[in-house]
C-alpha cells in the first residue's frame, strides 16, 4: 500500500470524494462561493477550503458544516447522488 503522507492511496480517494461531496452540497444550497459558507460557520477560508480540497475532517467538523447545510448524514453519505 502505497503511503501519500500519512494516509494510504485508498483513505486519500475517499478523502477527495467527501470533499467533492460538500463542495456539491454546498453549491446545492446555494452557496457558490465557498468562503461565504466559511464565514458564516466562524470558519477560516483556507480551513474549509481544504476540506472541500480532500483534507482530514473531524467528525465533529463535518456535521457542523452539514447542520447548516440542513444535510443529514444519510444523505451525505449516499453515494449514489451524482455531483
Amino acid at each position: 500500500m502505497k503511503e501519500n503522507g500519512n494516509f494510504s492511496d485508498r483513505q486519500v480517494q475517499e478523502l477527495n470524494k467527501i470533499g467533492a461531496r460538500l463542495k456539491y452540497f454546498r453549491i446545492d444550497r446555494g452557496y457558490n462561493n465557498y468562503e461565504y459558507l466559511a464565514y458564516e460557520l466562524n470558519m477560516s477560508r483556507s480551513q474549509y477550503g481544504t476540506y472541500e480540497n480532500g483534507a482530514n475532517i473531524t467528525i465533529a467538523t463535518l456535521i457542523r458544516i452539514l447542520d447548516h447545510l440542513n444535510v443529514t448524514l444519510a444523505e451525505f453519505f449516499n453515494f449514489d447522488i451524482e455531483y
